[in-house]
């Protein structure tokens, strides 16, 4: 009839709605069959399907479940396989089906079963339970487990009906899950487990990184039962990476400090063997290489001449320190006048683009191992064919420490580019020699930057013991050939008509003179003080604004802009002044202290009009280059132009109120005051 309710009669075991033919009524010992079994309540009014009801009665026959039990129940092992569904939970779950995929519903027949492993996956990362026996494609699969893409495309019902054997098998799965994790907390072996950042923290190189070095040392490698080959692989690159002991390393991996030993010593000369000669070292990279990939325009330009075709070659020595030897001779040859601590010093030879071409040493670092002698040895000794490789016209930028090897490099042809030396009695270079210095230093930075780069390794930033001596020069020399194989260049530029063009003007302005030390000179402004006048904001109004770009096209370079915050600070917070002539007021007179010396200061001095800044002079070693300009002269200039218009633009913290000073001393309290006022002082 229209409008009249309808009774649907349900199993109240496995939810099956039951024709009036299949409908059985259920007596007590069902209920009591329910609830030990199922912990289900059965009401009054409920029924049983004819299959369960030949279910309870086959085990009441069989003798597998007693009802006279009185507090447990025997359950078989396959009884448990084939318990039916008994618990509706709210989870999401997938249709139970063997003809279709469960994900993307094709029909078979090349469908396979989805494992154990697999399913309890899906229910960890998605919350969706997949039944026993569920199928899918196998393109769904990745590395023998279900896809992350896979995962999310799973159709889903709000329901599920599971038994109790899904439930243990669920709950058994997890449980070794969760062993597991105890277990091994760095676990290389399954990818999914950590993020690619997660690499780069651990291990310094990214996921794809690893994965073809663990190509590159296939074979040279064995998977043994205490630990596979990218395991091996994880902690010689965490090793390295953390700079972490043994003791800690063999904790995280779980494994022994014997076998974790044996890991980094497998490692270390496999990359020897198969890594290292494909991508560090002379012979593995031809002149030509170097030329048209690995140097700047901006130093061609500067240094080189196209028509030659010069390598044009950056060289310095870096330091590993280690601990003090008890074998006295190595001791005092590895002591450092220069660090005060003993130490080993690699040769580092880079392109201008801060590729490493070679890594030659380490050598000991007494005074007959400077730069110079290494240098020399290196060449006489031809390590690395290097002299089959140069050629006449090459070009090596260096620094003073090398004074000492030029005329073997004249004899070789070579040309080389060096900052210049105070004459004796000078107190400042000359215009002429501090442009010169500055075109040097514009190139040889990337060196320094190379060198912070292999330190950013921590193990080799720390001090080695003297047992790793032997195996220092191949550590530096792996982690120099996975900065070629896989990071990018430290020095570039955005397009090759920029680089030429700054060089172009760089070399225009190393031939400048410097009117405004001469206009100083002239008529003695350093020794007359009556002529300045303290300048006021309305005085300085008039400075021109630069933005950042502007200052960089002044400095030639970004070095003496990262200090000016900081010399800024102290200038600040000293209570110096800036003062204008008093006859010319764009002409700026500042007093700036020395971050190097207390009891140094500098004077400067800065000509300007409203639109730009005109020239510029300082009284500290380099101060008379107008090729860019030292760091006293950018602080001043970045603080008048840019700084001061904008609200905290310094930042630097002054960690002196958090430490005490003992030059401090509170005055002393005198308690005679109290006595001669007639007040009696207790005694103690």
């Amino acid at each position: 009839m229209p409008g009249q309710k309808v009774n649907y009669f349900h199993c109240v075991l496995c939810s099956k709605r039951t024709k009036p033919a299949e409908r059985r009524s259920i007596n007590k010992g069902i209920k009591k069959y329910l609830r030990r079994k199922f912990l289900i309540e059965a009401p009054d009014n409920s029924v049983m399907c004819n299959k369960c009801r030949h279910i309870y009665r086959n085990e009441s026959a069989t003798g597998i479940y007693n009802c006279n039990q009185s507090d447990t129940c025997t359950v078989s092992t396959s009884d448990q396989q084939k318990s039916p569904p008994s618990v509706s939970l709210s989870l999401a779950s997938t249709a139970k089906t063997h003809a279709y995929c469960c994900i993307c519903r094709k029909p078979g027949p090349k469908l396979v079963v989805i494992p154990t492993e697999s399913r309890t996956a899906v229910f960890v990362e998605r919350n969706v339970l997949i039944p026993p026996g569920n199928r899918c494609c196998p393109v769904h699969f990745d590395n023998g487990a279900i896809s992350s893409d896979a995962i999310q495309q799973i159709p889903t019902t709000e329901n599920a009906f599971i038994n109790r054997t899904t439930i243990t098998e669920l709950l058994q799965q997890l449980r070794s899950l969760c062993q597991k994790n105890e277990k091994q907390c760095l676990n290389f072996d399954d990818e999914k487990t950590f993020t690619d950042t997660d690499y780069k923290s651990l291990l310094g190189i990214s996921k794809d990184n690893f994965r073809d070095i663990c190509d590159a040392v296939q074979g040279f490698v064995k998977n043994t039962p205490a630990r596979s080959l990218t395991t091996s692989v994880a902690i010689f690159f965490c090793k390295l990476k953390t700079g972490l002991s043994n003791v800690i390393l063999s904790t995280l991996f779980r494994t022994s400090k014997s076998s974790l030993r044996r890991a980094i010593s497998a490692v270390r000369k496999a990359l020897l063997i198969n890594f290292v000669p494909e991508n560090l070292g002379f012979h593995h990279i031809s002149r030509d290489q170097i030329i048209n990939d690995h140097t700047r325009p901006l130093a061609q330009t500067l240094f080189g001449s196209v028509e030659k075709n010069q390598v044009i070659l950056v060289l310095d020595g870096t330091y590993i320190y280690v601990n003090k030897s008890n074998n006295f001779h190595f001791q005092r040859r590895s002591y450092s006048m220069h660090k005060g601590r003993p130490l080993i010093k690699p040769m580092v030879i880079v392109s201008t683009t801060g590729y490493f071409v070679s890594i030659l040493g380490p050598y000991l670092a007494d005074r007959k191992n400077n730069d110079a002698s290494i240098l020399t040895h290196i060449i006489n000794s031809n390590a690395e064919s290097i002299r089959s490789w140069l050629s006449e016209d090459d070009i090596f930028i260096v620094d003073r420490g090398f004074r000492d090897a030029l005329p073997l490099l004249a004899d070789l042809g070579i040309q080389a580019e060096m900052p210049k030396f105070l004459m004796a009695g000078q107190k400042q270079m000359s215009t002429e020699d501090a442009n010169m210095s500055r075109l040097v230093t514009k190139v040889r930075w990337v060196v320094e930057s190379s060198n912070a780069r292999i330190k950013r390794w921590r193990y080799l930033d720390r001090t080695l013991p003297t047992h790793q001596i032997p195996y220092i020069g191949d550590y530096v020399r792996i982690v120099c050939a996975v900065s070629n194989r896989f990071l990018p260049p430290l020095s570039s530029c955005s397009s090759k008509d920029q680089d030429e063009a700054e060089a172009a003007k760089m070399l225009h302005l190393s031939k400048q003179v410097n009117h405004l030390k001469a206009f100083i000179e002239e008529n003695g402004l350093q020794r007359k003080s009556a002529v300045w006048k303290s300048a006021s904001e309305v005085v300085l109004a008039s400075f021109p604004t630069l933005d950042e770009e502007e200052l960089r096209n002044l400095t030639c370079g970004s070095y003496q802009l990262k200090l000016s915050s900081s010399y800024m600070q102290e200038h600040i917070d000293g209570g110096s002044d800036i003062y204008f002539h008093e006859e010319d007021e764009t002409l700026l007179r500042v007093k700036i202290q020395s971050r190097h010396t207390s009891s140094k200061k500098y004077i400067l001095w800065i000509r300007y009009s409203e639109s730009m800044v005109e020239s510029w002079y300082c009284t500290c070693r380099s101060g008379a280059r107008v090729l860019g300009m030292c760091s006293h002269i950018a602080a001043i200039i970045w603080y008048l132009s840019h700084a001061r218009h904008k609200a905290n633009a310094f930042g630097v913290q002054d960690w002196c109120a958090h430490v005490l000073d003992a030059a401090e001393v509170p005055p002393a309290v005198d308690d005679s005051s109290d006595s001669e006022s007639g007040e009696s002082v207790p005694e103690e």
